[in-house]
């Protein structure tokens, strides 16, 4: 099982990645992703977590982790801690059930999110207590400031509502919460889109800002870069993201300072 005092370590790491040169899209195919394998857990990591360690794969911006679990039924992650994070989990297949040392108990299914801001600190667990795997993506993203009072929510996103169009799931800013994402602690989105062979989105992104994106199925072009099913790009200095679907595809982007 991934080392929890390991984890404990690297939520510290507040540094965000280095300064941003020339425009840059970098693929990472999810056979070249860190990986973690039991027999309850398959674990691929796009940055440095637990044992896995990659200098130049730390963090980005103030994206920390970013995991693509599968967790075999009637398994999980048993109560743990965590401080100064916020923690996304996108939950792509089957469903994921949330306790915590606040008091929350909730069931997250496919399509869905829950959003979990550790503050100044919380103990959760998380089990799949279904008859099948789960596959997810679990997001951490640093906050704005350490400390503050811990919350959990969760909120249907149906796929048939992000159909062709970007939605945002999570975000810091107060007009995406009006309009239904869950909050995070952090000046930066987690948003979602569900495509068809032939459609297309486009995204703002700012040249001053850090995307990463991944595929939970399918195959897309971001501004010309092949992606396919589980692979992931770090992106910087591009000012618009174009993603293109060569085939009926899921995306999640992160928009992050």
């Amino acid at each position: 099982m991934p080392s929890a005092l390991r984890v404990a370590s690297l939520e510290r790491e507040f540094a965000l990645a280095p300064a941003k040169g020339s425009k840059m899209i970098e693929k990472r195919p999810f056979a070249n992703l860190g990986k973690f394998d039991a027999d309850w857990l398959a674990a691929r990591y796009h940055f440095s977590f637990s044992n896995y360690h990659d200098p130049a794969r730390v963090h980005w911006g103030a994206l920390r982790v970013w995991n693509d679990d599968t967790i075999q039924p009637k398994t999980g992650f048993p109560p743990h801690p965590h401080a100064d994070m916020e923690i996304i989990t996108y939950v792509r297949a089957g469903a994921i059930t949330h306790q915590d040392s606040m008091g929350n108990k909730g069931r997250t299914e496919a399509g869905d999110v829950q959003v979990m801001s550790a503050g100044e600190g919380v103990t959760h667990a998380e089990y799949n207590l279904e008859d099948e795997a789960a596959t997810l993506f679990q997001i951490w993203i640093l906050p704005k400031a350490r400390g503050g009072k811990p919350f959990w929510g969760a909120a249907k996103f149906p796929k048939s509502e992000r159909a062709g169009a970007l939605v945002t799931l999570a975000s810091g800013f107060q007009a995406d919460q009006e309009a239904g994402a869950l909050p995070i602690r952090q000046d930066a989105r987690v948003l979602a889109a569900t495509l068809a062979k032939g459609q297309s989105v486009s995204y703002p992104l700012g040249a001053d800002r850090y995307g990463y994106l991944a595929l939970a199925k399918g195959q897309a072009r971001v501004n010309g870069v092949v992606l396919a099913a589980r692979d992931g790009a770090a992106i910087a200095q591009e000012g618009q993201l174009r993603i293109e679907a060569d085939a009926d595809t899921e995306i999640v982007l992160v928009d992050a300072p």
